[in-house]
């Protein structure tokens, strides 16, 4: 009785989708497309002209070891994809957890982690079953050992930044922190995701698939949170009386 109760809940929960809902069910669906279709064509291995134009213009002709733009350029850029690694995006959940926990949202919190830890394994996975070499057309500006498709840099970002966005925003009062927080963690997933090309270490479609696989995870984290994940906060525990 107490499962067809809660069953009946979560029905009538999916049922009562506003456009919003409707609108980030589509963008799931669609992201799941997107990167299945993505994979079948690298496995295929119909789009290597197309990532190996894209790498090489990026490089200058008479050396393939230089990329185009001024020397700040490459520095700047290898400043970014740092904001993609493991460490700054390790450091930027714990310190959004601590946020949240303090903000008492501790629903929100737990969620959040989980959500980005899941996404890492996703990741993990996913490398090793496409198991793509790294590209050798040009020279790598950044040491690189593991697998290349899809892109981790450019997956774990989205995962991370677009969940910390769309799930911080749930804590926000005002609708303009929380388009800020999502539109930032859009911002960092395409320049970290692009900044992998430039270095050379990723193909394009690499980093399309992170994308789309990093999105997808955020964008279905976020469902589940708009549904099931409260965004008051606790309540403040009475003190106790003497």
């Amino acid at each position: 009785m107490v499962i067809h109760r809660i069953r009946r809940r979560i029905v009538e929960r999916f049922m009562t989708f506003e456009p919003i809902g409707l609108l980030l069910f589509a963008s799931l669906a669609g992201g799941l497309f997107l990167f299945a279709s993505l994979t079948g064509l690298v496995l295929d291995g119909g789009m290597h002209s197309f990532d190996e134009m894209i790498l090489l213009s990026l490089r200058k002709a008479g050396d393939l070891a230089v990329p185009i733009g001024p020397n700040w350029l490459t520095h700047a850029v290898g400043d970014i994809t740092a904001l993609g690694g493991v460490t700054v995006l390790s450091l930027m959940t714990v310190l959004a957890t601590i946020y949240l926990l303090l903000a008492r949202q501790r629903a929100i919190a737990v969620f959040m982690l989980f959500s980005i830890i899941g996404g890492w394994l996703v990741s993990s996975l996913l490398k090793l079953g496409v198991a793509r070499p790294r590209p050798d057309i040009v020279p790598h500006l950044v040491e690189v050992h593991d697998l290349s498709f899809p892109s981790g840099h450019a997956m774990l970002s989205a995962v991370t930044y677009m969940t910390l966005g769309a799930l911080l925003s749930r804590a926000e009062q005002y609708r303009s922190t929380r388009i800020f927080l999502i539109a930032a963690g859009i911002l960092l997933t395409l320049m970290i995701g692009m900044s992998r090309i430039y270095l050379g270490v990723h193909y394009p479609t690499d980093v399309l698939g992170g994308w789309c696989a990093g999105a997808t995870w955020a964008v279905a984290c976020w469902i589940v949170a708009r549904r099931f994940i409260s965004s008051r906060p606790d309540p403040v525990e009475a003190p106790a009386a003497h």
